[in-house]
């Protein structure tokens, strides 16, 4: 007969026959019984008692090794048990197990409560306090943003003053303190602020195109927590705290002039901060990084991130754009077009049409407008020019040279009135007529 045949006949489930079964064969019982296995025999054989020893003897396990080594990539309270019993036959079940554990972790410290795997997520945020950076010249205090960022299976802590929360300088935070750690994470956690995320939201957030490529050029993905769940973001949340109570309250009385100065005070501290023992797991924060993140970290990419920001803007007739003061041009065919909105699920044959502007790779040739010193004279690429005027711009390079190689020294001050019979100047080029 089936399970289920046996099951509805003793108006039992499946499951619990299939377990009786199972009972019988792990104590060598078959059918018939032999005469000598009575109904207390039988259920002694079926359910035998755990351990002969009371629970105040059985070895418990070392919770702070269960907890550490729950951060490695797929290891589990299952696994650990397994292991567990497996150095302790009389140990206890897989049921008080885990409800220990939990019991366990519930006392620790906050930060520790969640299990956050080896190498995978780094937490980044702004601090909510700042710190007053006096001008020497002027004497007026400018207030320095505090960034934090956190790994989350060791809590080995990043920080660094900069001047804003803009873009620019929350992308040079996340490329400082990757070469700082020494390595990338696979996830980027962060808040929902204006540099990293332009449109929050539950399911489909939109990221800031600049940090999105920023990510994508050292391997890793941006996880933007949910707008009002902090706990997504609880590591970093901690890590605040912990940056403003120990780093920032100890330089409260103290007066910088710069942000190297603060960023060089910050380190001193910050080390320190990494260094400390923390309670509950006796153990550093340094310690936990060497043991579990550091080997677990992606490696850095062989030349660091260059800030790209990008721009919807609209070539003019004369196929140039104008960005931060210098004209760049533009392929001629985009003259007089606008680049299209950023949407999600935008046609990619439309990327053509965007323009992006690199601080970092601007022509040598771009003329500033408001640069009195020399004229206003745009950078132009001779690709960028229709064909008939690459072919007038080459005539136009060879007739200057000629006449530069032909021409006398010019005489110094004003040019005389040419008499009869004395050579002729022309306006134009002011070359000497032979």
């Amino acid at each position: 007969m089936s399970q289920r045949a046996i099951g509805r006949s003793l108006g039992l489930s499946q499951p619990v026959v299939s377990d009786y079964l199972f009972r019988a064969r792990r104590a060598g019982l078959g059918w018939p019984l032999p005469d000598e296995v009575d109904d207390t025999e039988l259920e002694r054989r079926l359910y035998p008692p755990l351990s002969g020893l009371p629970s105040s003897e059985r070895p418990a396990p070392d919770w702070t090794c269960v907890h550490r080594e729950l951060r490695r990539p797929n290891v589990t309270l299952a696994l650990l048990w397994e292991e567990y019993r497996t150095g302790a036959p009389d140990g206890f079940g897989y049921s008080w197990f885990c409800e220990s554990y939990r019991a366990w972790a519930n006392r620790l410290n906050p930060t520790l409560r969640q299990v956050h795997r080896a190498g995978e997520r780094l937490f980044v945020d702004f601090a909510g306090s700042t710190v007053g950076v006096t001008d020497g010249a002027t004497g007026k205090e400018r207030p320095a943003q505090i960034f934090v960022a956190v790994l989350g299976a060791s809590s080995f802590t990043y920080a660094r003053a900069v001047w804003s929360q803009t873009v620019p300088d929350w992308i040079r935070c996340h490329v400082e303190a990757l070469a700082w750690f020494g390595g990338v994470p696979q996830l980027l956690v962060s808040d929902n602020l204006k540099a990293g995320v332009i449109r929050a939201c539950f399911h489909e957030p939109s990221v800031n195109r600049t940090y999105a490529e920023m990510a994508m050029h050292y391997g890793s993905a941006i996880l933007p927590a949910r707008p009002y769940k902090p706990r997504d973001k609880a590591k970093v949340e901690v890590g605040v705290q912990v940056v403003q109570r120990w780093i920032l309250a100890r330089l409260r009385n103290q007066r910088f002039f710069s942000l190297a100065e603060l960023n060089a005070a910050i380190a001193v501290l910050l080390d320190r901060l990494n260094d400390r023992i923390m309670r509950g797991l006796g153990t550093t924060r340094r310690a936990l990084f060497e043991q579990f993140d550091r080997p677990a970290l992606l490696p850095l990419p062989a030349t660091r991130y260059v800030y790209a920001e990008w721009r919807r803007v609209r070539a003019g007739l004369d196929y140039h754009v104008q960005l931060d003061g210098h004209v760049y041009s533009v392929p001629y065919a985009l003259a007089r077009q606008a680049t299209p909105d950023e949407r999600a699920g935008e046609d990619p044959a439309a990327d053509h049409r965007r323009l992006g502007a690199r601080a970092a790779d601007r022509r040598a040739t771009a003329r500033s407008p408001g640069d009195r010193r020399r004229p206003r004279q745009p950078g132009l690429a001779a690709d960028h020019q229709p064909v008939a005027r690459q072919s007038l711009a080459r005539r136009h390079r060879r007739h200057d040279a000629r006449g530069c190689h032909h021409r006398p020294d010019r005489p110094s001050g004003p040019s005389p009135r040419p008499q009869r019979g004395e050579p002729a100047q022309t306006a134009g080029d002011h070359r000497w007529l032979d």
